[in-house]
């Protein structure tokens, strides 16, 4: 019988500026804010509430009343609504935060390369020149300009090794960046379906990379003979999370949170809601086929939902079932760190936090889908990303 070391520490940071793993942890912390403050935004209804962007109504911040708009364009895509808007245009300026922050990360990354810094100016300038553009009219040539500095870090991250953490922040600025042209699409394009769950998977990717480098700049990895092992249930646990995140994110952008209403879709809060059971029977009648229709052209406002009730229950059983198999792998992989000396209390974390889960998104049927929690479910599933990529950060063989 082979007996499993502790987990230890030894000698191990990236050669990084000084004070990159303060930056880092702080831009991690926003991100979170951001995650967060967004799902709140998102459910509360506000994702239209500045129909223009960057602006809110043609103003850096957002109007305080009706009668400061009432000759604004964006008026006729949406009337002007004092407590929503304010929502969105905070969640803009956090976001924008964080997008400075990670520019500073990208360029102490790349300070000791050839023309480091340089690239990451040069593609930070031509993301800035494009939002002007955009701005006057020029759709297109902003997007040209903005591809053209996406690609300059794309090819910066693929030729840059990792040594100094300058290909994983080239990366995470080359991910902001199309975070931010994901959040004015999600206003553009009326919150089509797609663009909304890829704004949410965007920010979750975002998070996972920040934190990744929070940790590989910070700490010491925990040495253990069977971490590659260990790896490769952490890396099949952050799949199968990825994808009921990104289920998650579909029943939320199609509105079927709710789809298994005793009478259908639940319009009342006192309505009768299904669970286990959806529309009173284990698997009801459900259109996958539209429920999982990803591209429906241009033009058509999704606020409040376009697909009728099977298309919805479709797409609220995918994200039950689905459920259940990330639930069974997560108490597995828990189990697997219980017998790990020295990873008891990442087990303990995970093990917890997967309950969590499983009992908010049931109180959100149950309870019709309250705000508070909500928006702590979307935060649980950040945390839940938190503890696994945690732990592919700093797990490490004996050398």
């Amino acid at each position: 019988m082979t007996h499993t070391p502790p987990a230890r520490a030894t000698s191990f940071r990236p050669a990084t500026y000084k004070h990159f793993h303060r930056i880092a942890w702080l831009a991690t912390a926003l991100t979170l804010c951001v995650i967060v403050f967004g799902a709140f935004v998102r459910l509360s209804d506000a994702g239209l509430s500045c129909p223009d962007w960057p602006t809110c109504y043609g103003r850096a911040a957002w109007p305080q009343a009706a009668s400061e708009v009432v000759d604004h364009a964006a008026t006729a895509i949406r009337e002007f609504e004092s407590h929503k808007a304010w929502r969105e245009q905070v969640h803009r300026h956090l976001a924008a935060s964080l997008g400075v922050l990670v520019l500073m990360l990208a360029l102490l990354a790349a300070r000791k390369r050839r023309f480091g810094v340089l690239q990451i100016v040069g593609a930070s300038t031509l993301v800035a020149v494009a939002i002007p553009l955009y701005m006057q009219g020029h759709v297109m040539a902003a997007l040209g300009v903005a591809a053209l500095g996406e690609a300059i870090l794309l090819l910066a991250a693929l030729r840059w090794s990792n040594i100094d953490l300058a290909r994983a922040a080239a990366l995470t600025l080359a991910v902001v960046i199309f975070q931010a042209l994901l959040g004015k699409w999600t206003v553009t394009m009326l919150l089509k379906p797609v663009i909304v769950m890829g704004h949410l998977l965007g920010g979750m990717l975002t998070f996972s990379l920040l934190l990744w480098m929070a940790w590989r700049a910070t700490v010491q990895p925990i040495v253990l003979v069977d971490a590659p092992a260990l790896r490769r249930w952490t890396l099949g646990a952050l799949g199968f999370v990825g994808v009921q995140i990104a289920l998650g994110g579909w029943v939320s952008a199609n509105y079927a949170a709710l789809s298994c209403g005793a009478g259908g879709w639940v319009t009342d809060v006192h309505h009768y809601v299904d669970f286990p059971k959806c529309v009173g029977e284990w698997w009801p009648h459900a259109d996958f086929r539209e429920g999982f229709v990803l591209w429906r052209g241009v033009g058509v406002d999704y606020e409040g939902g376009v697909l009728d009730g099977a298309a919805r229950v479709a797409i609220q059983l995918a994200h039950r079932v689905m459920a259940i198999a990330v639930f069974a792998y997560l108490l597995a992989f828990v189990v697997r760190l219980m017998r790990t000396p020295g990873l008891r209390g990442w087990a303990v974390a995970l093990g917890l936090l997967s309950c969590a889960q499983v009992a908010l998104g049931i109180l959100n049927v149950k309870l019709a889908l309250p705000l508070p929690v909500a928006v702590m479910h979307n935060g649980g599933a950040a945390l839940l990303l938190f503890v696994l990529v945690s732990l592919l950060a700093r797990l490490k063989t004996p050398d």
